[in-house]
């Protein structure tokens, strides 16, 4: 058995085998000549065996002699691994409750935290971040509890007067608003929270109107009072997640200033990935107290209640309590950021001046074309019933398209294909990256893989955009999310932007839709090659360097070095090829994953990835130089002086520990990518707002800014717009930026 998977290989256990060498082609060598030692002492015999491909079958063995005893070895179960403890000496003993806690509420299993009772309701939980930094080797220290917490109703104008007084005499405070929904176009404010030091907090109710519910302060007087302190650059704010607070304001005529300190973005920033950045996880994590949910409050599902439903001493403790616990944060956070200057700067200069950048851009919004995008949902829907038709015939019978369970009997009980991984569960996958591959060679994946791609486009988009539009402004409204993506990138959602494809005709058809109103265009500006740019300034590699400098087609360059041809004879398989060493090694690959991707051997791609570094020996440099700075420090960090930390980085399953050295190679490159795109934003909206062009930012996608510029502008807004995102970053190469103007996106693009 080992011999036959050493031929044939193991795709579900990465056991490479030989290439092109399958079931019975094995079979065949094993039954004629016995093992795999005995096969490579007589390949002459191999050409008289009874199989197809016998005769020519020595030379591939020959070529794949290294590969077949690799995988050898890696088919061979090993028996003599020394213990610790010998087997018959484990056993079940007490459970370490305080250790399961310690552990449950680290890894955030909230549930099995209350399975455990409440023996340690009280227990400390684990810090979450990966590491400290090094300015400060000691773990940073919560805040006190306070224990005379007090948080006031403010229902009549004297109180009122009283709180009023205390934030006009308050340097800083934070601040937080309770609304009717979460989408910022027709959220009503229900009522204010603030609190001035950690335990003091109060909240006006001013929208709450269920049967009974009190008298309360009128909410266009409360804002009218508030506003000269809320539109005062000089009194500092802090808030979580203040973006919205801000753009809720905003329908009210209120402009917030003084925006400071936003605790969702402190702890973003301090670290990306050492905890949800919400303001209950972030209490649990880093202040050990439990904050009052929502959902406790509210209900949950189809009868959660909405804000101003809400009875408003309930409503009060929540509302209070949030603005209480959004400070006590943030006399946390901010020490933190302090100790180390790179990171202080990342969320002064960067993320902070943004939110308000981002609030613009939510509040502009996109027009969309809905009829366009009906008709192209009616189409998709008749495409999507002839490939099930389609799907059909191959497979011989009707099935649930979209059942994996029927899907793994069609694929590997009927039709016999190959398992390359199988769930937990033990069953074979029929997830997309198996069905991708299987695609290259069967032709009913290939189907399932088209169907999947157009009902997602579907459901996603054509179906979905029509229903957001928002009924007043007649556009649609993405809210774009600052902390999430551990390496600094933007996200949006509802609707999400960031993944309509451009390669295919079906994608591009729904980026028609996104058009500009009459007597305006759209403009598309985006950086080329950017993380690539950004290699070249990292590894500082003489050749790269000159490519970009020259203005050279970089993949073009990249052929004619790795496959040792002039420019001029770079064919376009080359390029394509070349393409996906530049961009797979940016990403850490190995010779195996390009072998995958390019469809060679991996000899072959190995030899792909030799020559490349012989030619850019800078680039290997660097990835070395980083993979041990990673090792050593457990974060790795952006040209901005964004980290993003480790924690697998020497962890002791390799799988672990080299993929974190992948994300180490990487993350330098896209967090430095989102750092540039973030600043060219803070950038434009300053300029945008100073010279008060008619134009405005609607979109930010990946290395894209959308802009919707009004006619008679448009030569001076494109100049300007490349200009400074241009000038976003210096860099030891050009930022090339390409703008196209169009009545759609597609055609701006």
């Amino acid at each position: 058995m080992i011999d036959y998977l050493a031929l044939m290989g193991d795709k579900v256990d990465n056991i490479p085998g030989v290439p092109g060498v399958g079931e019975k082609t094995a079979q065949g060598l094993i039954q004629g000549l016995g093992s795999l030692d005995a096969i490579y002492a007589d390949l002459e015999k191999v050409r008289t065996l009874s199989f197809r491909g016998a005769k020519t079958m020595p030379e591939k063995l020959i070529e794949h002699r290294e590969m077949a005893y690799l995988s050898y070895r890696l088919a061979t179960i090993k028996t003599d691994v020394e213990l610790a403890i010998a087997p018959e000496s484990i056993h079940c003993g007490q459970p370490d409750n305080n250790r399961l806690r310690e552990l449950f509420e680290d890894l955030e299993f909230k549930s099995w935290v209350k399975d455990l009772g409440d023996d340690n309701a009280n227990s400390p939980a684990a810090i979450a971040a990966v590491s400290t930094p090094e300015e400060n080797n000691s773990e940073p220290t919560s805040p006190a509890v306070p224990t005379d917490i007090h948080y006031d109703i403010i229902s009549d104008k004297i109180l009122f007067a009283d709180w009023l007084k205390r934030l006009q005499q308050a340097a800083q405070f934070s601040f937080d608003t309770e609304t009717t929904a979460l989408e910022i176009m027709d959220a009503k404010i229900v009522g204010v929270s603030f609190a001035i030091e950690a335990g003091v907090a109060a909240y006006i109710p001013c929208g709450h109107d269920y049967m009974g519910a009190p008298e309360q302060l009128p909410i266009d007087w409360v804002l009218q009072e508030l506003k000269p302190i809320l539109e005062d650059t000089s009194k500092i704010k802090i808030g979580q997640n203040l973006k919205y607070d801000r753009s809720v304001l905003l329908n009210y005529g209120i402009e917030l200033r003084g925006i400071e300190f936003d605790t969702m973005l402190e702890s973003y920033v301090w670290n990306s990935i050492g905890s949800r950045h919400n303001m209950d996880d972030l209490a649990q994590n880093y202040l050990d107290y439990k904050t009052v949910t929502f959902e406790e409050i509210a209900g949950k599902g189809v009868k959660q209640l909405t804000f101003n439903q809400l009875k408003v001493e309930d409503a009060g403790h929540y509302a209070a309590e949030d603005a209480d616990i959004t400070l006590r944060l943030h006399q946390f956070f901010w020490p933190q950021l302090e100790k180390v200057p790179t990171l202080k700067s990342v969320f002064q200069t960067i993320e902070m001046p943004l939110l308000p950048v981002l609030s613009h851009i939510e509040r502009n919004g996109t027009l969309v074309d809905a009829k366009l995008l009906g008709q192209q949902s009616i189409e998709l829907g008749e495409r999507l019933v002839q490939l099930e038709r389609k799907a059909y015939d191959i497979a011989g019978q009707e099935f649930n398209l979209s059942s994996p369970k029927q899907l793994g009997v069609i694929l590997f009980e009927q039709q016999k294909l190959p398992i390359l991984k199988k769930t937990p569960t033990g069953t074979p996958s029929t997830a997309e990256e198996v069905l991708q591959e299987l695609a290259l060679d069967y032709p009913l994946p290939k189907v399932l893989m088209e169907y999947r791609g157009l009902a997602k486009l579907k459901s996603t988009y054509t179906d979905k955009l029509p229903l957001v539009i928002n009924k007043r402004t007649g556009r649609i409204h993405t809210s774009y999310h600052q902390a999430v993506a551990a390496t600094g990138r933007l996200s949006s959602q509802d609707p999400n932007l960031q993944n309509i494809p451009i390669k295919t005709e079906e994608g591009r058809r729904i980026r028609q839709a996104f058009i500009a109103p009459k007597g305006y265009k759209l403009v598309a500006a985006d950086y080329s090659q950017i993380e690539l740019r950004i290699m070249a300034h990292l590894s500082d590699d003489a050749g790269l360097l000159s490519a970009f400098e020259k203005g050279l087609d970089v993949h073009r360059a990249t052929a004619a070095e790795v496959f040792g041809v002039g420019l001029d004879g770079v064919t376009s398989e080359m390029r394509r090829s070349a393409k996906a060493i530049n961009f797979g090694l940016i990403y850490g690959m190995s010779a195996f994953g390009l072998a995958k991707q390019l469809h060679v051997g991996r000899n072959e791609a190995q030899q792909y990835i030799d020559r490349y570094f012989e030619r850019y020996p800078g680039v290997q440099r660097y990835m070395n130089n980083i993979r041990a700075l990673a090792h050593e420090q457990g974060y790795v960090e952006t040209l901005f002086g964004r980290r993003l930390y480790l924690p697998e980085i020497n962890a002791k399953n390799k799988n672990l520990q080299m993929g974190a050295e992948r994300t180490a190679i990487n993350a330098p490159m896209q967090g430095t990518a989102a750092d540039i795109i973030k600043t060219a934003m803070i950038n434009v909206q300053a300029w945008l707002d100073e010279t008060q062009l008619d134009a405005r930012i609607i979109m930010q996608v990946h290395d894209e800014l959308v802009l919707e510029v009004a006619e008679s502008q448009l030569v001076q807004v494109r100049t300007g717009l490349i200009e400074r995102m241009s000038a976003a970053a210096t860099l030891k190469v050009p930022l090339l930026v390409e703008a196209g103007v169009g009545n759609n996106w597609d055609e701006a693009h």
